[in-house]
């Protein structure tokens, strides 16, 4: 439960991500906007690898780190779906 748990709570807003991705490129709106999602998206995995890292530490900490890599991997699919030409 401990890498389960974090794993499922990042498909949420990783889903949420790659929909506002798709959308914004979908609407052919201007790179740096499509790409504004996976920027929030890796302050936000950055904030709790520090949370989880600095303040929480140990086995609950670890929940934290855990949750903090399945965001930025979908921060960066992300990214490279906004950086796509659109057509």
């Amino acid at each position: 439960m401990m890498i389960g748990g974090p794993l499922l709570i990042a498909l949420l807003p990783g889903v949420l991500i790659f929909m506002l991705t798709w959308l914004f490129r979908k609407m052919k709106w201007n790179k740096v906007i499509r790409m504004l999602p996976s920027m929030l998206t890796v302050m936000a995995a950055a904030v709790l690898f520090y949370i989880g890292y600095v303040e929480v530490r140990g086995f609950e900490g670890a929940g934290y780190l855990f949750l903090s890599v399945c965001l930025l991997l979908f921060a960066t699919a992300a990214f490279i779906i906004a950086k796509k030409p659109v057509r």
